[in-house]
């Protein structure tokens, strides 16, 4: 059975940082492209960014870019994001998830299992 569990979370001030983690079981991380998506209070999930299984390759949205940083620990069947100079808008519960067949970036519609999220709440 695939499950994602998502950790790190939290409350934190403008411009600091955070570590989100994303541990799976029931099949091999480094077999697969993960992602992180985001949704805030009202508003759509939205990708944040992705890795590639085959090279390790990221992706970020452009919201992302510069600030957000996505690897994988393979050993401890983890994906981690590391959040830096956070802000207000970043505040969101943040998911992580992967599908059966590859590809980075992809669109929430198209993951096949979900992490039930951790909140990161990001005061002005």
């Amino acid at each position: 059975q695939v499950q994602l569990v998502e950790s790190g979370g939290g409350f934190v001030q403008f411009g600091g940082s955070l570590r989100l983690s994303c541990t799976a079981s029931g099949f091999t991380l480094a077999y697969s492209d993960m992602h992180w998506f985001r949704q805030a209070p009202g508003k759509e999930r939205e990708g944040v960014g992705c890795i590639r299984r085959d090279d390790d390759t990221t992706h970020y949205a452009d919201s992302a870019k510069g600030r957000f940083t996505i690897y994988r620990d393979n050993a401890a069947n983890t994906v981690y994001l590391q959040m830096n100079n956070l802000k207000p808008e970043d505040t969101a519960v943040y998911y992580c998830a992967t599908r059966r067949i590859v590809g980075c970036p992809t669109n929430p519609g198209d993951m096949d299992f979900w992490g039930r999220g951790t909140l990161v709440t990001v005061s002005s």
